[in-house]
């Protein structure tokens, strides 16, 4: 009889005070290296990273996965989207990893969380061993306004879709947030080339990998070829089947492809 651990029972969680926060974490794994995983839009470690959570090489890596600030079981405080919550989101990722005691890690970042990685892989080039980006996007296109605008009201979405966000905030703050989400994404379109981070691209300096799934409703792919081209070394793995969440729908293939390019 060999003893299966429950998925909790191997992962420590915690609270660390960062940047005048409580940011909740989940850590699992005991490897040399660190990897931070970055959640998207209002997110958190448990609704969007269960399965690296529970498969990722523990004997190669130490995970941590995190809820910003607003998000999750980081609250208080309640979520707000000023014009640089993405810069904020990445100097509390980075502080976080910091206050825990890494000097060096890797990122994986999904959609928002994608975004929050390139500006932290630009602005920390020594911290920053190795980044995965998928779902993500360095700047906002009248295109993708009308996107966001059919996703804005969430009593449109399938019971199924709404779930995991209404069992962590309920169905009134979920349906509130979210708006304020549509909002404070929308309003990058009215800065010069519609550009969240756009002119950070060139600072990367970290071994990148790039994975789209060629049926992301939510993000065209002419987001993944503007950061290959405008990230040095970087490469992109298109995923055919892939949708927005790639990660949990074909999560051993996508485990598999990390794992092998942190490990390279």
């Amino acid at each position: 009889m060999t003893a299966v651990q429950p998925y909790c029972s191997s992962v420590a969680s915690g609270r660390q005070h960062v940047n005048g926060v409580d940011l909740y974490y989940e850590q699992t794994g005991r490897g040399k290296h660190a990897v931070l995983l970055i959640p998207g839009a209002l997110g958190s470690t448990r609704t969007d990273f269960a399965p690296q959570l529970k498969s990722l090489n523990k004997e190669h890596f130490t995970i941590v996965g995190w809820d910003p600030r607003g998000y999750g079981q980081s609250r208080p405080p309640d979520r707000d989207f000023p014009s640089d919550f993405f810069e904020r989101d990445a100097r509390d990722a980075v502080d976080l990893m910091k206050a825990l005691g890494f000097g060096k890690f890797s990122l994986l970042g999904w959609s928002d969380g994608g975004i929050t990685a390139l500006i932290a892989a630009a602005r920390n080039p020594d911290l920053i061993n190795k980044m995965v980006v998928w779902g993500s996007n360095a700047f906002v296109s009248q295109h993708d306004l009308g996107l966001y605008d059919a996703v804005r009201d969430v009593s449109k979405w399938s019971a199924r879709m709404r779930q995991p966000m209404e069992e962590v905030y309920g169905a009134e703050v979920f349906a509130k947030t979210w708006e304020a989400w549509v909002d404070g994404i929308a309003q990058f379109a009215k800065r010069p080339e519609g550009s969240i981070c756009m002119e950070l691209l060139p600072f990367i300096t970290c071994p990148t990998l790039i994975i789209h799934g060629e049926k992301d409703p939510m993000v065209p792919s002419f987001h993944p070829q503007h950061l290959l081209k405008h990230i040095k070394g970087s490469r992109l793995h298109l995923m055919p089947e892939g949708k927005h969440n790639l990660h949990l729908r074909y999560a051993d293939e996508f485990n598999k492809l990390v794992e092998d390019f942190l490990k390279d």
